[in-house]
């Protein structure tokens, strides 16, 4: 199976990516540059100060400008603030507000006075006066997002980027509903998602440790996931990715996985950077020898970054999903196309149009495409990468006749 090529959702070369090979997403539309893959905070409340320092180091000279602290541990922060020492203007950082450490764990508030302490407190111990990114700490209910609608948490997280404390808004989600309404209010700018190949099969409503969550999984992408990616793409709103590997790395294990079969980082990473909206992949790294590892991305092949490329996993993905054969799931695999047509945006078009009728809006939005599918030359470089079977030329006869009459 031929391999999924990044080049086709924008990578761009930075100064950096020239010395490590590391390659640099936009994050939306703050002007900020990313790299593909990032760090999660968790590991460092485990190390000491040394061994931060060991771990950022190397993290920094591979070309890794990204990092998410949600934990809220004094000995996390003040470790990666003693990492950061000499290199911060390096790190981009994206901090939690609405955590707190209270009797000795980690615990999620909308108490405003609270949230100033622990926020004054995590600026204290990265020792600086700012950080890029203000995230609003898990909001999985619609419950908890009408609550901080018109809210004096809102009006603080607003104050602070006033003040150029956190100089842009994100809010992180594991619901796909919620995060579709954040994406929607006009104001968040950065979403921290929990996205991999088993979660993008979850009911839109659903999080990942709901009882059942993995009983009765979409065939295919979940329509509100699709619809929060396509808007988030649209709009230029960054999605950076939490639970890359699964959460807790399950999607690695056979055992463990979610799906029933084992991924390697290279294809989980791979199959979330196909989205147009994913800046970077926040990655949980507890030691150097899971940096060495999640920093092989930058080298590894395209075989090895395709997740259908192995006989035995062709075989086990077939049995499950033998329902999704000739049913696009817009998963991008099948780019580049050698016209430039963006195949899976052109299939969703089509597939909307189809269930539902074409309207003004879906003809519209056919129109803003640079390539339309009437350039298809019918070359059949997609069809060996599709891992569903799609007959991607008769899917573009299609779109043509429904699209361009």
């Amino acid at each position: 199976m031929a391999a999924l090529c990044l080049a086709a959702v924008g990578c761009k070369q930075t100064t950096a990516e020239k010395a490590t090979d590391m390659k640099y997403r936009p994050l939306g539309a703050t002007g900020l540059e990313v790299s593909e893959i990032s760090i999660g905070c968790g590991g460092f409340e485990k190390l000491d100060s040394a061994a931060s320092l060991e771990l950022m180091t190397m993290a920094l000279d591979s070309g890794m400008n990204y990092i998410d602290i949600y934990d809220c541990t004094p000995k996390t922060r003040s470790n990666i603030g003693y990492a950061l020492q000499g290199r911060r203007d390096e790190m981009i950082i994206q901090g939690h507000i609405g955590t707190i450490y209270k009797d000795g764990q980690h615990t999620r508030t909308r108490d405003v006075e609270e949230c100033k302490a622990s926020f004054q407190d995590l600026l204290d111990r990265l020792q600086t006066d700012h950080i890029e990114v203000g995230m609003i700490h898990i909001t999985d209910s619609h419950e908890e997002w009408e609550e901080i609608q018109n809210s004096p948490f809102l009006d603080y997280v607003f104050q602070l980027k006033k003040e150029g404390k956190i100089k842009h808004i994100g809010l992180s989600s594991h619901n796909a509903e919620v995060a579709l309404r954040a994406a929607k209010s006009g104001w968040v700018e950065v979403i921290m998602f929990s996205l991999n190949p088993a979660f993008d099969r979850m009911r839109g409503g659903t999080i990942p440790w709901e009882k059942g969550a993995f009983d009765n999984l979409q065939q295919g992408i979940d329509p509100v996931r699709v619809e929060l990616y396509d808007y988030c793409a649209t709009h230029h709103i960054a999605v950076t990715v939490m639970k890359t590997f699964g959460g807790g790395g399950k999607l690695l294990d056979e055992k463990t996985s979610q799906l029933g079969v084992a991924y390697t980082p290279e294809q989980c990473i791979a199959y979330c950077l196909a989205k147009p909206c994913i800046a970077t992949c926040i990655l949980g790294i507890a030691n150097l020898d899971e940096l060495r590892r999640d920093l092989h991305w930058m080298h590894a092949t395209e075989a090895e970054k395709d997740f259908t490329n192995d006989e035995s996993r062709n075989s086990n993905f077939e049995n499950q999903n033998s329902k999704l054969k000739g049913d696009c799931t817009y998963c991008n695999h099948c780019s580049p196309c050698t016209q430039g047509i963006p195949i899976a945006k052109v299939n969703e078009l089509l597939d909307k149009a189809e269930l539902n009728g074409l309207d003004d809006e879906l003809q519209a939005q056919y129109n803003l495409l640079d390539h339309k599918a009437s350039e298809c030359t019918h070359c059949g470089a997609c069809l060996s990468r599709c891992p569903f079977g799609v007959d991607i030329p008769a899917r573009m006869d299609a779109a043509k006749a429904m699209f361009e009459k």
